[in-house]
């Protein structure tokens, strides 16, 4: 096979360098190796890579034409060996991120994408599951990562990382009886007895004893589902403001303000990991780069 690594390299060092001399100081060899590199691959080939008639190397047609693809194949081989470092360094071969649905809105994706710069070989699965599933999840071994609330108590099991916190607010539909016949004078107590909907595992537990307040709750397994019953006039739910907030000001949603009471409820976001199953590098990567995510929000406009 007449094209290497080794040969690649030299060949796209003196197309770039303009001369064998010149290459070889980019490569720390003697000009009479890169030469000698040049016309052994040449002939193995039985094509002119470059005409020597002049005082320096000018490469021809049939260089430029491979040019391109011999280019392609040092990054590929770059990102080989960057990719078998970061593995020997701890890289995950995947990484997968459970996040709690009411979460979904929150300022995770963007440091996903500069993960995906910085180990682009690394593989990543997001899943959106409630959070007392995400959590089994994280138990189970199936996911390394899980985007939490926080937790009432602790468990022993887990170690996490604060990373911000979401501020969830009462939402009802602007066509509600209860809407419509209190006006601004409703009061907390008010919605004990209407229907709430939450989001909560698929077992019907896991629900953040915090946010329950009415007698009568249906549960979903997704924010959307949550959406959906509360816009159809069906109940009202505790959903993160930053959610909701395109509703409110289109008028399909009510944030319900009460008398007596702030209708806001503001919780912690935690990155929750399982003690017993070390950090890989992209994991640690991600937590890092939430918290800077968070920080970079929170920072004042100068």
């Amino acid at each position: 096979m007449a094209f290497t690594s080794d040969n690649v390299r030299v060949f796209l060092a003196v197309l770039d360098h303009g001369s064998f001399s010149a290459a070889a100081r980019q490569l720390g060899r003697v000009p009479s190796a890169v030469s000698m590199t040049i016309a052994q691959l040449e002939a193995e080939l039985d094509l002119t890579l470059f005409d020597r008639s002049t005082r320096e190397p000018r490469p021809t047609d049939v260089a430029r034409a491979l040019e391109p693809q011999a280019r392609q194949l040092a990054r590929q081989l770059w990102q080989l060996q960057a990719h078998a470092a970061q593995l020997h360094q701890g890289l995950e071969r995947r990484l997968t991120l459970a996040i709690a649905p009411e979460l979904l809105s929150a300022p995770w994706s963007q440091p996903l994408a500069v993960l995906a710069q910085e180990f682009p070989s690394l593989d990543v699965e997001v899943l959106s599951a409630p959070q007392a599933d995400a959590l089994r999840l994280l138990y189970a071994g199936e996911a390394q990562l899980a985007l939490v609330f926080e937790r009432p108590g602790t468990d022993d099991r887990e170690s996490f990382q604060e990373v911000g916190q979401e501020i969830l607010v009462a939402v009802m539909s602007p066509d509600h009886p209860v809407v419509v016949s209190h006006a601004d004078a409703l009061r907390l107590e008010d919605l004990v007895g209407v229907r709430q909907i939450v989001v909560a595992g698929r077992d019907g537990r896991g629900s953040d004893p915090r946010l329950r307040v009415a007698r009568q709750i249906w549960r979903t397994d997704s924010h959307l589902s949550t959406l959906s019953l509360v816009q159809a006039g069906l109940g009202w739910a505790y959903l993160p403001r930053r959610l909701v907030e395109p509703l409110v000001r289109a008028g399909q949603l009510v944030e319900v303000r009460f008398g007596n009471i702030t209708g806001q409820l503001r919780l912690w976001v935690d990155v929750v990991w399982h003690n017993d199953r070390p950090l890989g590098l992209g994991a640690q990567r991600f937590i890092a780069l939430m918290r800077q995510a968070v920080r970079l929000e929170a920072a004042p406009l100068s």
